[in-house]
C-alpha cells in the first residue's frame, strides 16, 4: 500500500507540475505575448469543448446506471457556473476600487473549473494506482498528453483576463495541486471513489462547456480581420483535435487496466485451487 501511494503521489505532483508549461512565456516580451493570446484563447476553446464532449461526457455515460441523471448533472455544472459567474461580475463591479479591477472574472472561473477538474484527476489516478502500478503509469501518462494542451489554454485565457504572466503561473500551479487532494482522497477512501467520479466528471464538463460557450467564443468573435479569425479557426480545430489524439492513449490505458484485472482474477483463481489441493 506504502509503495502504490508513493506512485499516486508522485504521478500527481507531476501533472500538477504540467501547470507550469506557462514559465516558458516568462522570458517572452509582451507585445509577443499580447499578440498570440488571441491564438490560445482558440486553443482553449477547443480543448474545453473536446474534453467535455469527447472525454468526459462519454466517461459519464460509461459509469453511470441512469443517462438522464448524467444529462441533468451536466447542465446542473453548467447553471453552477452561471450563477458563480453571476457573483463574480457582482463582485468585480463592487470592487472597482480595489487593486485588480482588470482582472476578467472568466480567469477565477477557468481557476475553479479546472481546480475541479484536476481533483478528479487525481481520484482517477489514484483509483487506477489501487488497481496495479501498470494501470496507475498507463493513465498517468494518459492524463499527462491530456493535461499539456489543455494548459497551455489556460495560461492563455489566464493571461487574456488580465493576470500577469506571474500570477497566471502562480493560479494556475496552484489550481493544479488540487490533483494531489484528490488523489489524497482517493488513498483513504478507496473503492468509494467512484461514488465522486460519477458526480464530478459530468459537472466537470458542464463547467467546460459553459466557459467555453459563454466566455471564450464570445472573445473570439471581437477579433473581425478575416486573417485572424481564420488563425483562431484552426487554433479551435487544433484543441478540439489535441482531445481526439487522446483518446488512442486512453483506450491503451483501457486494456492496460482490463489486462491487469484479467490477471487479478486469473490469480484469485489460482489460489482458489491452491486451497482446494491442500
Amino acid at each position: 500500500m506504502l509503495t502504490t501511494s508513493l506512485f499516486a503521489l508522485a504521478s500527481v505532483l507531476i501533472v500538477s507540475a504540467i501547470s507550469l508549461v506557462g514559465i516558458f512565456t516568462l522570458s517572452l516580451r509582451d507585445n509577443f505575448i499580447k499578440g498570440i493570446t488571441f491564438i490560445l484563447v482558440g486553443v482553449a476553446t477547443g480543448a474545453l469543448l473536446g474534453d467535455a464532449f469527447i472525454h468526459l461526457i462519454p466517461e459519464a455515460f460509461a459509469e453511470a446506471a441512469d443517462p438522464t441523471l448524467v444529462s441533468l448533472t451536466v447542465i446542473g455544472g453548467m447553471l453552477i457556473f452561471f450563477v458563480l459567474e453571476k457573483f463574480l461580475h457582482w463582485h468585480h463591479h463592487q470592487g472597482l476600487e480595489g487593486s485588480e479591477p482588470e482582472v476578467h472574472p472568466v480567469g477565477k472561473m477557468i481557476l475553479v473549473s479546472d481546480g475541479v477538474h484536476n481533483f478528479v484527476d487525481g481520484l482517477i489516478i489514484a483509483a487506477s494506482y489501487l488497481v496495479s502500478i501498470e494501470v496507475g503509469i498507463a493513465t498517468t501518462i494518459a492524463v499527462v498528453l491530456h493535461e499539456i494542451p489543455q494548459e497551455i489554454g489556460d495560461f492563455g485565457v489566464l493571461l487574456h483576463a488580465g493576470y500577469s504572466k506571474g500570477k497566471a503561473l502562480f493560479y494556475n500551479f496552484v489550481s493544479a495541486l488540487f490533483a494531489v487532494l484528490g488523489a489524497a482522497v482517493a488513498l483513504v477512501l478507496g473503492g468509494a471513489t467512484e461514488a465522486f467520479t460519477v458526480w464530478l466528471v459530468p459537472l466537470a464538463a458542464g463547467g467546460f462547456i459553459y466557459i467555453a460557450l459563454t466566455d471564450l467564443i464570445p472573445e473570439l468573435h471581437k477579433t473581425k480581420s478575416v486573417q485572424h479569425s481564420a488563425i483562431q479557426l484552426v487554433a479551435v480545430i487544433a484543441g478540439v483535435l489535441a482531445m481526439v489524439g487522446l483518446l488512442a492513449v486512453e483506450a491503451e490505458g483501457h486494456a492496460h487496466e482490463q489486462e491487469a484485472a484479467s490477471h487479478t482474477g486469473l490469480d484469485a483463481d489460482h489460489h482458489d485451487e491452491e486451497l482446494r489441493l491442500d
